[in-house]
C-alpha cells in the first residue's frame, strides 16, 4: 500500500512539471512591435556632462586598511 501511495506521488508531480513545462501563451499578431521609449541622445550626454568629475580618487578598500602606511622609526 505505501508503495503504491509513494509511486502516485512520484507520477504526479512529475506529470505536473511536465505539463507546466508544456504551456504556451497564444501568440497575438495585433502586439505592437516597439513599446520602448526612444532615446534622445543629445539629453543622454547633456546628462552626462552634468556629472562633476571626482577630486579625489575613490578607493573602495579605503575602510578595509588605514590610507597611509605607518612608518617606521629606526
Amino acid at each position: 500500500m505505501r508503495f503504491l501511495v509513494i509511486a502516485a506521488t512520484v507520477l504526479t508531480l512529475t506529470c505536473a512539471s511536465a505539463q507546466a513545462q508544456g504551456r504556451r501563451q497564444p501568440q497575438d499578431s495585433a502586439k505592437p512591435a516597439d513599446n520602448k521609449p526612444k532615446v534622445d541622445e543629445k539629453a543622454y550626454k547633456a546628462a552626462l556632462d552634468r556629472i562633476p568629475e571626482p577630486k579625489d580618487k575613490y578607493d573602495p578598500w579605503g575602510g578595509a586598511r588605514p590610507s597611509e602606511p605607518a612608518k617606521k622609526s629606526k
